[in-house]
């Protein structure tokens, strides 16, 4: 069996707009766009009462490393980062475009 490697881009393109959603930004394009995006975006899930935004800060943490971070180690924080997101991401814009009224 072959294992699927993750990018950056996959990442990008699985979480950006959602997030951006909430950044109240353009989509990011590149992983530091998406952390500082990410960075905006919990504390405005916090303010609005949706639970697990304490997850997407360490997420970014996660995506912090993978940035610096070179092969295998790059690897596991982008799958660290992944395992969070997904379970997160779609729910809480979902719920914080109820809050907001869109």
């Amino acid at each position: 069996m072959t294992a699927t490697v993750l990018t950056t881009e996959t990442l990008i393109h699985r979480y950006a707009d959602d997030i951006a959603y909430v950044a109240q930004q353009s989509p990011a394009t590149d992983l530091a766009a998406l952390i500082s995006q990410l960075d905006t975006a919990a504390p405005r899930y916090a303010e609005a009462g949706i639970n697990g935004h304490e997850d997407l800060e360490t997420a970014s943490s996660y995506l912090d490393e993978a940035l610096r971070a070179t092969s295998t180690d790059r690897d596991v924080f982008l799958r660290r980062a992944d395992e969070l997101l997904r379970s997160l991401v779609w729910d809480m814009t979902q719920e914080y475009r109820t809050d907001v009224g869109d």
